[in-house]
């Protein structure tokens, strides 16, 4: 049985934002690019750490390294976010249906049931 390619992007991806360094480190990058050293600073791990957690998510394709002179600034890639959007998204709104057919059900007015006590 062959995986869909799709499927192992989006499992890199939830296995690569199931570390709270790497959420933290991705919402830093959601206020545009930054060097390793700037993504390192809130915390109290090393460089190397940081360098690898930014591996982890250059692996999982959500974010980019680029070469400007000296620096090597990570960027996000918006497109990889997109598509977890749309994953999750699709069974958001399946759930949502369902919980709009349950209210409407809830909702309706009753009809009242004949009482077996009244038949006597």
């Amino acid at each position: 049985m062959t995986r869909d390619p799709s499927t192992d992007r989006l499992d890199r991806a939830f296995l690569a934002l199931g570390d709270p360094v790497r959420r933290t480190i991705v919402a830093r990058l959601s206020r545009g690019p930054a060097t390793v050293n700037e993504l390192a600073a809130p915390f109290e791990i090393s460089l190397q750490a940081v360098s690898k957690h930014i591996g982890v998510l250059e692996a999982a394709g959500l974010v980019t390294r680029t070469r400007d002179a000296q620096r090597r600034p990570v960027h996000l890639n918006p497109g990889a976010l997109e598509e977890l959007t749309a994953w999750i998204d699709r069974y958001r709104l399946i759930h949502e249906q369902r919980f709009r057919s349950l209210d409407a059900l809830l909702e309706a007015p009753t009809t009242p049931h004949d009482d077996p006590k009244d038949r006597s």
